[in-house]
């Protein structure tokens, strides 16, 4: 069974479907747990909840007055829910800001608004490229380790109607992580091969004639193509 570190638990967790609160039918927000045990002080048992913070909550409203009256404490309630199982619980605040230092949801959404207009940066990056048949900024962007993956895909899209055979080592050279780009690379080799009359011979790899039937760098026969 493999284990999941905190950021493969938080990556599964924005996937979900945001469950909704059953007191007031808001939706509820992701939460990093504190690293301090609760209840039982065996923990969370999850780095991340789904927790209602919405203070219009009829939960969260009528806690302050019950917790006063049952046991004499400033303090109220707010619904949680266990990512896993779906089981919703409570939990206690005693402020109204309680607990809201460690929701997520805005830090996330900040960082997805900084990716998107990372991509449209990126991307009208490579359009000037593209139109200006710069091959080598478009190769450049294609093998960055930073470049994120949608502007990685359009630069191995574009390298194929725009780059000519000395691009195709560097490419081959290059370990790419993301399966949408590594397929497409393969598509525009084909591509740039196809326009250059050209193939790689599949015992040497190195660049001959489409129509050569001897390898001119390792002299094997080359298999005939069906």
């Amino acid at each position: 069974m493999a284990i999941l570190t905190r950021q493969d638990v938080c990556n599964k967790i924005l996937k979900q479907k945001r469950p909704i609160c059953p007191h007031c039918e808001q939706e509820m927000v992701i939460w990093e747990c504190p690293q301090m045990t609760f209840s039982d002080g065996l923990g969370w048992g999850t780095p991340y909840l789904f927790v209602c913070f919405n203070n219009d909550c009829s939960l969260y409203l009528e806690g302050w007055k019950n917790i006063y009256e049952e046991y004499g404490n400033i303090a109220s309630y707010r619904c949680i829910c266990y990512p896993d199982s779906g089981t919703m619980e409570c939990m206690p605040v005693f402020s109204r800001e309680g607990g809201t230092g460690s929701i997520i949801d805005e830090e996330i959404k900040a960082k997805e608004e900084a990716e998107q207009a990372a991509v449209k940066e990126g991307l009208e990056d490579l359009q000037g490229h593209y139109e200006a048949g710069n091959a080598d900024a478009i190769l450049k962007i294609l093998l960055h380790k930073d470049t994120l993956p949608p502007v990685g895909l359009k630069a191995a899209e574009m390298i194929g109607e725009v780059g000519d055979l000395d691009v195709i080592e560097p490419i081959r050279s290059h370990v790419f992580e993301n399966d949408l780009v590594k397929t497409q690379v393969e598509t525009s080799i084909a591509l740039i091969h196809e326009r250059n009359y050209t193939k790689e011979c599949p015992f040497c790899a190195e660049t001959i004639k489409a129509r050569a039937v001897v390898c001119k760098n390792c002299g094997k026969d080359l298999p005939e193509e069906k």
